[in-house]
């Protein structure tokens, strides 16, 4: 693995605000409850949420670390945090989607830091072996100090017509970093139909991962240009944090936060702000459906911390 050091312009933030709708069925009948599929440990003696805040702490220290849960989930994510690798939690009001979901921590990174680099990490995926996905972060992250005005997203060579996720078409190179080679956006594609997404197969596209570094001044650029919406109230919350009025400004902007999705919303509008680094040697799943769980276990040769008897496969789309 490449060395590391503590870097006080790196952060990371941890998204873990979600509350696993797909999910919700098998996790019910499994633990007789509902808990979001982050608090939830699949196999080994850890939660999703916990592997993720572990691999952040490789590219920078746990100081500068935040991670955005729900407020009403805040027993579990308290319950699992460790001080060395959990850092700073924000509890959101309301679930508004990606783009609040990842501006209301980058406002307190902001206040603190407005030269920063930030990794943004999903707390719902799977990732293995550890040590070359952090080797790619950090290619990522000095990509970033190479094209400064550019989000730095890791893509997935596709196993499947995975239709849920959302893909990525390269284009021509851009640079290299680390020995890696950074290519260009052509487009964004967004849970494609099957024939779009056979196309996108065919042609090279890569999975979306969500898992993005960029210069804390490029994201704020770009919200500001794409959805000013959302970036105003932001904008607010930052001139509050610190005094007395932080509380009730948080809770105030929510009351009409508009819902924005970063993806849709932000990355396929400005393709021509986003550079690509393929996750390679790297087994990356979403968990997002059950049966993503069993295959990648069965992958691996682990045994599932669950019986396979709760998870309902789906049919298979036929594409004609």
């Amino acid at each position: 693995m490449m060395s590391t050091h503590v870097n006080e312009n790196l952060w990371s933030i941890v998204l873990a605000g979600g509350e696993g709708e797909r999910t919700r069925p098998f996790i019910e009948e499994w633990l007789g409850y509902h808990l979001p599929k982050q608090y939830c440990t699949f196999v080994g003696n850890r939660s999703m949420l916990q592997h993720t805040w572990d691999r952040a702490i490789h590219t920078n220290a746990p100081a500068q670390q935040v991670t955005v849960v729900a407020r009403h989930h805040r027993q579990h994510a308290l319950s699992q945090a460790i001080q060395e690798t959990a850092g700073h939690v924000i509890l959101q009001p309301q679930n508004r989607d990606t783009a609040a979901g990842i501006f209301l921590p980058l406002t307190y990174i902001r206040a603190r830091n407005p030269h920063a680099t930030v990794v943004i990490y999903p707390a719902d995926h799977f990732v293995f072996p550890k040590d070359q996905f952090i080797e790619t972060v950090q290619r990522a992250i000095q990509a970033t100090s190479i094209f400064k005005n550019r989000i730095m997203l890791l893509g997935v060579r596709p196993t499947g017509l995975e239709l849920e996720y959302g893909w990525i078409e390269p284009g021509g190179p851009l640079g290299w970093s680390h020995g890696q080679c950074v290519r260009r956006v052509h487009a964004f594609l967004e849970k494609p139909g099957p024939l779009e997404g056979l196309t996108a197969l065919s042609n090279g596209a890569l999975w979306n991962t969500f898992i993005m570094a960029a210069n804390v001044t490029t994201l704020w650029r770009l919200g500001w240009k794409y959805m000013p919406e959302v970036m105003e109230p932001f904008q607010r919350l930052e001139h509050a944090i610190g005094t007395s009025r932080e509380s009730s400004t948080l809770d105030e902007i929510y009351c009409d936060m508009p819902k924005r999705n970063f993806s849709s919303d932000l990355l396929a509008r400005a393709p021509e702000s986003v550079g690509v680094i393929e996750l390679k040697d790297v087994l990356w799943s979403d968990w997002g459906r059950p049966e993503r769980i069993i295959d990648m276990l069965r992958v691996i040769g682990k045994e599932p911390a669950f019986s396979q008897k709760h998870v309902k496969r789906p049919e298979l789309v036929e594409v004609s």
